[in-house]
């Protein structure tokens, strides 16, 4: 199972120097990353703040920089924060399970996905 996923920003983090760092790193997110994430001071403050503190903690690289931290985070341009947003949703996302099944007409096989909480 891949639990670290790759990532280019569309925009990039732009340093002190303003040298653009667009390449990164995220893993999978721990229900401990979230339930700390929920109880951080600034998040209590501040419910908004909620991603730049989660994402802190998965984001484990973005490349020349020595650390990823909330504050580095804030710096970020809106559309690579929205870009991290998404992939954070994507990756951490549930399948839902698949079942092979079997057409009795023209006897093909296929999968479909459960659904656990519909009829039909």
């Amino acid at each position: 199972m891949e639990t670290t996923y790759e990532f280019t920003l569309p925009k990039g983090y732009m340093d002190k120097s303003e040298e653009l760092h667009r390449k990164g790193r995220m893993r999978l997110a721990t229900a401990g990353d979230e339930i700390a994430s929920t109880r951080d001071p600034r998040v209590l403050s501040n419910p908004s703040y909620l991603t730049i503190v989660i994402l802190s903690k998965v984001v484990t690289e973005i490349e020349g920089l020595d650390a990823i931290t909330a504050t580095t985070l804030e710096k970020l341009f809106t559309a690579d924060l929205a870009y991290l947003q998404d992939m954070y949703q994507r990756i951490n996302d549930i399948e839902p399970p698949m079942m092979r099944v079997v057409c009795p007409e023209c006897g093909k096989a296929f999968e479909v996905p459960l659904n656990f909480t519909q009829e039909g």
